[in-house]
């Protein structure tokens, strides 16, 4: 792995622990207020995410400007309509894939469907609507470049895709923290390889999953409230036809 990729790692992992200094210095400079202690705490957190993540996308197109400037005309790529194509099939792929793994999650697993990590984040983004831009675009394109070009390419050049597919989206969904979900995470980085190595395009992948975290973002916010009614009425149809039966 050349040196400037381990820089882009190094930089990934600083900026997810940077929180453990960012968000005190914040507070003991008291740039972010509250009403109360706890209130001041999650502001801080909300502030330094979009601070650091700003700042690690910038560092790490910063370390790889040669490859944005390089000339890949010795790699078959995929065309401009072949790119398009697989861009917005690659989103339906990834839904088909993160939807049969959930399917065996809880069917075989007794894992129930829903992610704390995913309500945890989406409570932030109602509080802060700037944190959209973290949440659907900054943060997949950084897991773009650091799970699929960097950690999946650099495994592709020694092995097989299966193994490079697996290890990268392990790894990729290890780094969620929510390892119950460990399968679903995994389908969908071994999904965004399979679509980095067809196209030969890291903007394919890119395209996807920024689509995908944004459908999410939109769904659980702007339409949250029609969701639950929707499924309350569910519920309540659910009950008239019991008791007829």
């Amino acid at each position: 792995m050349e040196k400037r990729y381990w820089y882009v790692i190094l930089t990934y992992v600083l900026m997810q622990l940077s929180s453990l200094v960012g968000i005190p210095l914040l507070l003991y400079f008291e740039l972010v207020t509250g009403e109360n202690t706890r209130e001041a705490i999650t502001n801080a957190q909300i502030l330094w995410i979009i601070i650091s993540f700003i700042l690690g996308l910038v560092i790490t197109l910063i370390l790889l400007r040669k490859d944005l400037t390089a000339n890949y005309r010795s790699i078959q790529r995929s065309s401009v309509g072949e790119t398009i194509a697989w861009s917005i099939g690659g989103i339906f792929l990834a839904m088909l894939a993160q939807g049969v793994a959930a399917n065996i999650e809880v069917q075989l697993f007794g894992i129930e469907a829903g992610s704390e990590n995913t309500q945890q984040i989406m409570e932030l983004v109602r509080m802060t609507p700037l944190l959209i831009i973290v949440v659907s675009v900054i943060g997949p394109i950084l897991e773009e470049i650091i799970f699929r070009k960097i950690i999946f390419g650099s495994l592709y050049k020694r092995f097989n895709f299966f193994i490079s597919g697996i290890v990268s989206s392990v790894l990729f969904a290890v780094v969620h923290m929510e390892f119950e979900h460990l399968l679903l995470y995994s389908a969908m980085g071994f999904t965004f390889a399979f679509l980095y190595v067809k196209t030969k395009r890291i903007i394919v992948p890119i395209f996807a999953h920024v689509a995908m975290n944004t459908l999410v973002v939109v769904i659980q916010t702007v339409f949250a409230d029609d969701i639950e009614r929707i499924m309350r009425e569910a519920e309540q149809l659910q009950g008239f036809v019991a008791w007829l039966l």
